[in-house]
């Protein structure tokens, strides 16, 4: 099986018995509010998805991985996983600290205790720069990063509980779950899926395409915070569970929650988003059209451009490109730029915006765009959610 990003896959859990030890110790540490974003990072750094990182980053970490995509050690790293603090709360903490993070819904769960290894200062306009080729604040991400405070600490965390995924939780895979399923089933080449979007025909196209030339898949899609507009978590996962059931082979995919937030970072979360499948245990990962983009801050092909930046061995995934995918009228089946001659009056092909505003407005997208199954799930949902939201 394929090794975790920087060859060890970290676990930063405690037992039932560590857990009552430290939080004994922790009665008098200062205890530090954390986001749901936060929390799905601690529980990503802990169970090993953002292998090697061993907590949130020190400043020489973020330095260099926003300036030259690499940790201190050497590794491909991408995207910054920092903690961000209040200015008072800075002030009072210095490195040697240790910390208790905790929930910031008013319940103060206990989640993780942090040693503070590093108190710094971001300048979010580089930052901004650097990760998302941009500083306009319409963008998610961007905007996301202003409205945090500058102020950062960095260090290794210990996972004293898991986060209530709700009705995620069945659907929630550590990387040691996987690798032991993939084992189970006897594959050693695992192409992964993801996709913060339900799976249409064309995302339906590239998977079994892939699926072809390696022994399983592992559909994950992203679960952790998406934009306002994007369909919701729950509605998305009934429909890959109508989709995986009509038209899937059942020995041939294992379907896993990914619970971290989207960052909209495009070609940087392309290549982030390939080191977490490899630590699930993927061998491959699909790059596909704009791949965590947002409107046009991103060319259509630049999440695949940026792999050219790194050795295949410094990646240890094989990333598998695909052109836009759409139907045929003419060749009556699903193509690309690549295979089909034919022109765009005969191809099938309808925006993610697009979509999303017919669905809302009760309007079925054509059968050569999606599944019936699927449409049927996400206008029945998104009808609930809206009665709900008017209620």
């Amino acid at each position: 099986m394929i090794s975790p990003h920087g060859g060890t896959l970290v676990n930063r859990r405690v037992s039932a018995e560590e857990r009552e030890e430290c939080l004994a110790k922790a009665t008098n540490c200062r205890q530090i509010p954390v986001n749901g974003i936060a929390v799905s990072d601690l529980w990503c750094i802990a169970t090993g998805i953002f292998s090697p990182l061993q907590g949130f980053m020190t400043q020489e970490d973020y330095v260099r991985v926003r300036d030259e995509m690499r940790l201190v050690t050497g590794e491909v790293w991408t995207i910054p996983v920092t903690l961000p603090v209040s200015k008072n709360m800075a002030q009072s903490l210095k490195e040697g600290d240790e910390v208790l993070l905790v929930s910031d819904d008013g319940s103060a769960v206990p989640f993780a205790v942090m040693e503070i290894q590093s108190l710094y200062r971001v300048d979010p306009r580089k930052e901004a720069r650097e990760v998302f080729r941009t500083e306009e604040e319409k963008h998610p991400g961007v905007a996301r990063l202003y409205e945090a405070p500058p102020f950062r600490i960095g260090g290794p965390i210990r996972l004293l509980q898991s986060p209530d995924f709700g009705l995620f939780t069945p659907y929630i895979l550590n990387p040691e779950e996987t690798r032991r399923r993939f084992r189970e089933q006897g594959w050693e080449r695992i192409v992964g899926f993801q996709t913060r979007n339900p799976v249409h025909r064309a995302h339906e196209y590239i998977q079994k395409a892939a699926l072809e030339t390696v022994d399983g898949l592992f559909l994950n899609p992203l679960v952790g915070h998406t934009k306002s507009d994007d369909i919701p978590a729950d509605v998305r996962m009934r429909s890959y569970e109508a989709i995986l059931s009509a038209y899937y082979p059942a020995n041939r995919v294992i379907f896993g929650a990914y619970p971290a937030a989207m960052r909209y970072a495009g070609p940087r979360e392309a290549v982030f988003h390939a080191i977490a499948r490899k630590n699930y245990g993927c061998t491959h990962f699909i790059i596909g059209r704009d791949h965590a983009g947002v409107g046009d801050y991103y060319g259509t092909y630049d999440a695949q451009h940026i792999f050219r930046s790194f050795r295949p061995e410094e990646l240890g995934i094989i990333p598998l490109f695909f052109e836009h995918s759409f139907y045929c009228r003419r060749c009556k089946g699903m193509a690309s730029y690549k295979t089909c001659p034919h022109s765009r009056e005969d191809h099938v092909i309808l925006s993610g915006t697009k979509v999303r505003h017919m669905l809302r407005a009760g309007e079925t997208p054509p059968p050569e765009f999606s599944r019936p199954e699927v449409v049927q799930v996400l206008i029945e949902g998104l009808r609930i959610k809206e009665e709900e939201q008017s209620d």
